[in-house]
């Protein structure tokens, strides 16, 4: 490659230091979506470049095998480049994407997935589109804006800078529902008119810690949660006064109390201010019960296509027993129940079972149970009296644990849909799994557009049935 480009290109042979710039070409794409190069056999991996650049970039961080360079120009772009519409983008790192346009993420995002699975199977596996939105903004119906203190000891609200808490300064974020986040702004100028203080991390004084807005998509309900660091919140009642008068869609609003030192951002204590502490919205046919501590998903629209797809993989005829393990606010099995004979949920969160067990009797579900506690202890107890044909799992980002697949291994059921946040932990978990099921089907779905994040529904079937 030397002299391709002239001047500009020139790897030296020398070990590469921190703080020196190089021209480089980015060769492929990380797992996050940054960029690859290579200087000198090391691999260097760079936010912000895209496979078939040549990049000026500077060396910012060195360890043994690899080294992370920060962007400074580029010289040759790629015809995939999108120019980039955010001010905050380069700091805050929350849709690293953005640079991209949007068919190429979708198929970053397949490769993504294709190549967790070829690492860890050793062995290629066949990997859908990833399916994405027609209009990928705005999509969040959730919104966390943290509050603190800038350089001048001033209150401030925005966003964390990338892999920092250090608080950005933001016009608009366009991930974010564009109501809530003008719902936001006036609480914080009204935080700002009443002279009253947030968080400050570090010396640990102020009050408000962050405003959070949470809506549903489809009934417009609004609900805001104040993360406070302690109960006491000056003129809380005007606040609410002129929140309920100017925005009349808010339905309930909620003082969260988290006093301790924690990057946590909620705390175990909710007072609430104004209406029921709840909103609902509808995903399909049904409507759910949010709560402060409800897990839902933020994106409502891939939602629906996400269950509606899992639905479609499990192949339920209206005979089958159905567990839905770490089943939130019983979502994906009141999907199901309308097409098994039986749904049992679980979930480790008391709350969510509680908002679980109100969902299904608000859309009068009554083949559903629902139960607290930890996947790995409830499931054998509840498989001593219950066969399981179908299981949908839904775990955190840390995928299963072994004793769970080890029960689903035992199981043998005729089919699994696991639902998956991470692609890496999926593929360690199908691994093991296909000790007893064949993977069927994969299917990414962008619930997260312009991150470099993928959700996954991948259906196994047990080995013993296909062979018959």
């Amino acid at each position: 490659m030397e002299g391709e480009y002239g001047d500009i290109y020139h790897i030296i042979d020398i070990m590469i230091k921190k703080n020196e710039v190089y021209c480089t070409e980015i060769i492929d794409q990380g797992i996050d979506g940054e960029g690859i190069a290579k200087v000198n056999n090391m691999t260097i991996f760079i936010s912000g470049a895209i496979k078939g650049e040549i990049v000026e970039i500077l060396i910012v961080k060195v360890l043994s095998s690899f080294a992370y360079g920060k962007l400074l120009r580029v010289i040759k772009g790629s015809k995939n480049r999108e120019k980039v519409d955010c001010s905050s983008y380069q700091k805050c790192g929350g849709c690293s994407l953005r640079h991209m346009k949007y068919k190429v993420t979708l198929s970053l995002k397949k490769d993504i997935v294709e190549n967790c699975f070829y690492k860890i199977l050793h062995r290629e596996v066949k990997i859908e589109d990833c399916i994405g939105m027609d209009q990928p903004i705005g999509y969040r119906n959730k919104l966390i804006f943290p509050l603190g203190k800038n350089k001048e000891g001033k209150n401030t609200i925005g966003v964390y800078a990338k892999r920092s808490h250090t608080i950005i300064e933001t016009d608009r974020c366009y991930l974010q529902n564009k109501k809530n986040e003008e719902i936001a702004r006036f609480i914080f100028n009204f935080l700002q008119r009443e002279n009253i203080q947030a968080y400050d991390e570090k010396n640990r004084n102020g009050i408000v810690r962050h405003i959070i807005i949470r809506n549903g998509y489809k009934t417009g309900d609004v609900m805001i949660i104040l993360v406070t660091k302690d109960e006491k919140l000056i003129k809380e009642n005007d606040l609410v006064n002129e929140v309920i008068v100017h925005y009349p869609e808010v339905k309930t609003i909620v003082k969260n109390v988290n006093k301790d030192n924690t990057n946590v951002i909620l705390g175990k204590e909710n007072i609430i201010l104004y209406g029921n502490g709840y909103i609902y919205d509808k995903l399909g046919e049904f409507q759910f019960k949010i709560s402060p501590f409800s897990f839902y998903q933020v994106n409502p629209i891939q939602t629906e296509l996400l269950y509606n797809k899992a639905i479609e993989f499990a192949e339920l005829t209206g005979k089958e027993i159905v567990f839905d393990l770490y089943c939130g606010i019983g979502t994906i099995g009141i999907f199901a129940s309308k097409y098994a004979k039986k749904v049992y949920g679980i979930e480790i969160v008391e709350q969510a079972i509680k908002d679980a067990k109100e969902n299904a009797n608000m859309n009068a579900i009554s083949n559903i149970e629902f139960y607290v506690g930890k996947v790995e202890n409830l499931l054998p107890m509840l498989l001593k009296e219950n066969k399981a044909d179908v299981v949908f799992v839904d775990p955190p980002r840390k995928g299963l644990d072994e004793n769970t697949i080890k029960t689903l291994l035992e199981l043998e059921s005729r089919k699994i849909v696991y639902i998956s946040c991470n692609p890496a932990t999926l593929a360690r978990d199908l691994l093991m799994l296909t000790q007893k099921y064949k993977i069927k089907e994969i299917q990414p779905i962008d619930m997260f557009p312009f991150t470099s994040h993928v959700e996954c529904v991948a259906v196994l079937e047990v080995k013993k049935t296909i062979e018959k």
